[in-house]
């Protein structure tokens, strides 16, 4: 998933609902916030397509992937948006960890060089 070419589907979007300011009242979003997102200052977040998604039936594929219909009226595009949400969140939970872990070792490391200074 590149976020350069979900960018370029956002500003299809963008246009087709009368430019910025037009989309943020469509979705109750404020325009500084897409305006944000389109100039790379704020990440593409789930919380944007999910609202593209279930308020204006942007497919979740098409947004993402590029793939399929660009509008789609199916049950599977909430279940799709779902299981994103799920897998980001098990994402961010490894991410956590893995900085715990880090800082666990960089201390483990610490306690290692002082050892070692001792013993010398």
């Amino acid at each position: 998933m590149s976020d350069e070419a979900i960018i370029k589907r956002l500003k299809v979007v963008v246009k087709e609902h009368g430019g910025q300011l037009g989309l943020a009242g469509a979705i109750g979003v404020d325009q500084g916030f897409i305006s944000k997102v389109i100039n790379k200052k704020q990440d593409i977040s789930y919380y944007l397509i999910r609202k593209l998604c279930f308020q204006l039936k942007y497919s979740p594929e098409w947004l993402i992937l590029g793939t399929g219909e660009k509008i789609i009226n199916k049950p599977e595009s909430a279940k799709l948006i779902t299981e994103i949400q799920m897998m980001r969140t098990e994402v961010d939970i490894l991410q956590a960890r893995m900085r715990a872990y880090e800082m666990e070792l960089k201390e483990l490391r610490a306690q290692l060089h002082i050892e070692d200074k001792k013993a010398v």
